[in-house]
This record gives C-alpha cells, sequence and structure tokens, in this order.
C-alpha cells in the first residue's frame, strides 16, 4: 500500500519561504510521477505543481510560477515543492499526490494522496 507522508508546513510572513516535502513509500519511486495540490477553506482542491518520474518535466499553476519550484530526489523517495515570495493567498493545506507513470494537473491523473500539510502566511 502507497503511503505518502507531507512535511514542511508551517507560518511564514508575506514574502516568505516555505519547502516542503513528499516521502512516498512505494516500490518503484522512479516510476512514479508526483504533483502538489492545495485547498484553501471554502474552495476546491486545486493543482499547483507536477513532476514526471524522471524529473525532466514539470508543470506549474500559473499563480504560483515563478515563485514555486518542484523537484525529486529519487534516491530518497521525495519530492519538494520550494515556495519563495509567499503570498497570504497561498495559505491552504497542501497535499501531496502521486501514481505510476503519473503527469497531469487533475485530481483524477493521481491515485495516492497524503494526509496535507497547513500553510500559512500572515500579511
Amino acid at each position: 500500500q502507497v503511503q505518502l507522508v507531507e512535511s514542511g508546513g508551517g507560518l511564514v510572513q508575506a514574502g516568505g519561504s516555505l519547502r516542503l516535502s513528499c516521502t512516498a513509500s512505494v516500490r518503484s519511486f522512479s516510476t512514479y510521477g508526483m504533483g502538489w495540490f492545495r485547498q484553501a477553506p471554502g474552495k476546491e482542491r486545486e493543482f499547483v505543481a507536477a513532476i514526471d518520474w524522471i524529473g525532466g518535466s514539470t508543470g506549474y499553476a500559473r499563480s504560483v510560477k515563478g515563485r514555486f519550484t518542484i523537484s525529486r530526489d529519487n534516491a530518497k523517495n521525495t519530492v519538494y515543492l520550494q515556495m519563495n515570495s509567499l503570498k497570504p493567498e497561498d495559505t491552504a493545506t497542501y497535499y501531496c499526490a502521486g501514481g505510476d507513470w503519473a503527469y497531469g494537473t487533475k485530481i483524477e491523473d493521481f491515485d495516492s494522496w497524503g494526509q496535507g500539510t497547513q500553510v500559512t502566511v500572515s500579511s
């Protein structure tokens, strides 16, 4: 059974940075595409970033492009989300998602999910 565990959330002032991590317990992380989504109170879960299983392709939501960077370390079964220039509107619970050969921007592109980590950006 796949388990995804996020860490690195917290409270930060606007303009600050955070790095989220997600470690996956999967048989073969090197064939496992990963993504980050977020959900603010009262809103639907939305795509943030994705990276393919090799790390050769990445994609970002327009709202975070240029500020967030997704990366992965296949030796550590871990994907990262470096978040810079954070804004109050980035406040949300951030979820890690994964799937075999997965790569996309939609929730249905991924079949495993973490429990989420809270990110709060104060103004």
